[in-house]
């Protein structure tokens, strides 16, 4: 049965609904009406690993379920989600994945102290020794016992880091305050509010105090340095304006900016360890290059395999899609360099858009000459994740010591892990619980399934 766009339409809006069994029951509804129309097989290698949800923040207001849809309706080789802090999104999004039979992966994104880059800006803008870290390929959202309390503290951290922001902005931008419960931690269902959310909160305040838009254009030319002729411009365009609120109250120099502190966020080699714990694989965030600590991309990579990291993370679309042509092919040249260096060491790559601002790209271009070169590599790299997150919960993940003692190189094990994730879909789980242990059993038991 063919179903209406109108149908489509309210079902996809209740994907995005703060209520977990509206959300379940809308996805149920769309998974039979795609059933019905018999799904394609693959269309090409087009992924995003780097999905932010709801439960962070998503510039789109996409939940996990609504992410797994569109990966789905969009014939999408795989996608994955990462929220900060939390692990909120991981159960299901997985379910999601598994009921529309498509390649899911979940990861988790934060800050961590670097100490052996103490003095060095890596890829937090202003921030030596502070590194966005990740971790790839969780299979439940329920930690062991024993790493509970340091997910806990993660979100604790991360909310009386946002808390302190709304209370300086509140005393910069009086009378548009924000009652932190009520007007921030209400934008997402998890309570794990971000800077975005808070700028989203004190945009819709401003309307609240000064509905009249002249006064909100004086409000804002005053409060954000802006002359009233380009505030003009700005008060209508909702993403420029947040984005400028965020950059003049919270970044460096503004009102709410606190400079990073090294206790305020776990150790590297913490973060990596509650990853390890939780059966997935930790994962270096790349920026671009220009930084003190990755310009030397080597030195760089070493260290943080030293501490416990086995893949890489990279936003490629903000590594070429550049209006300054010079400033794009220095980054690309940057990118190129991280990959090389990279594959020589054996470390998958998984890569995505983020998701985490308005306007940002749904999936990365693979066919633009910067990308192309590296897509089948990051196609592996999502092939990978996905495997491991078949294999980890049978004991055989990229990291365990199933595949320590099986694979006799890292070269070995990519290919393994990037073949089954290749041929693989959830629905091959049983199958390869039955399989045994041999490699070439496990892709003889999906090549029949």
């Amino acid at each position: 049965m063919q179903i209406s766009d109108e149908v489509e339409s309210r079902l996809e809006a209740s994907l995005n609904d703060f209520d977990a069994q509206l959300r379940r029951e809308a996805l149920v509804t769309l998974n039979g009406y795609r059933q019905a129309d018999a799904p394609p097989a693959d269309s090409g290698i087009k992924h995003n690993m780097h999905c932010h949800t709801f439960y962070s923040y998503n510039g789109y207001g996409y939940s996990p379920s609504y992410i797994a849809w569109w990966a789905a309706k969009e014939n999408l080789f795989a996608a994955g989600t990462v929220d900060f802090d939390v692990l909120d999104a991981v159960d299901e999004f997985l379910e999601a994945s598994k009921l529309l039979n498509i390649r899911g992966v979940c990861g988790i994104e934060t800050r961590a102290f670097f100490p052996e880059y103490a003095e060095k800006e890596l890829n937090s803008p202003g921030e030596p020794g502070i590194a966005y870290h990740m971790g790839v390929g969780f299979c439940s959202g329920t930690v062991p016992a024993e790493v509970a309390p340091f997910l806990a503290n993660l979100r604790e951290k991360a909310s009386e880091r946002t808390r302190n922001i709304v209370k300086a902005v509140n005393a910069y931008l009086a009378p548009v305050e924000l009652d932190y419960s009520t007007d921030v931690e209400a934008l997402t269902p998890g309570g794990n509010a971000t800077e975005r959310h808070v700028c989203s909160a004190y945009f819709r305040k401003a309307e609240d105090v000064f509905p009249e838009e002249s006064a909100r254009i004086s409000f804002w030319s005053e409060k954000l340095n802006t002359a009233p002729e380009t505030m003009a411009e700005l008060i209508g365009d909702r993403v420029k304006l947040e984005g400028l609120i965020r950059s003049k109250t919270m970044k460096a120099g503004g009102a709410g900016y606190v400079k990073a502190d090294p206790k305020s966020f776990p150790p590297l080699k913490d973060m990596n360890n509650f990853i390890s714990c939780c059966g997935a694989i930790p994962t270096i965030a790349w920026l671009d290059g220009f930084s003190a600590g990755e310009k030397d991309v080597d030195a760089l990579l070493d260290t943080h395999i030293a501490n416990g990291a086995r893949a890489l993370g990279i936003v490629p679309d903000r590594n070429w899609n550049l209006s300054d042509k010079e400033l794009a092919a220095k980054k690309v040249s940057e990118l190129n360099r991280v990959v090389e260096a990279a594959l020589k060491r054996d470390m998958p790559i998984v890569v995505g858009t983020e998701m985490n601002a308005p306007g940002l790209k749904l999936v990365d271009d693979f066919d633009n000459p910067a990308l192309a070169p590296h897509a089948q590599t990051f196609a592996d790299g999502a092939a990978i994740a996905f495997a491991h997150t078949l294999l980890q919960p049978l004991g055989k993940g990229y990291g365990s010591e199933w595949a320590e003692k099986t694979f006799a190189s890292g070269a070995d094990r990519n290919r393994f892990f990037a073949a089954l994730g290749t041929k693989a879909r959830p629905c091959c789980a049983e199958s390869l619980a039955a399989a045994g242990d041999s490699p070439q059993s496990m892709l003889a038991a999906i090549t029949k399934k």
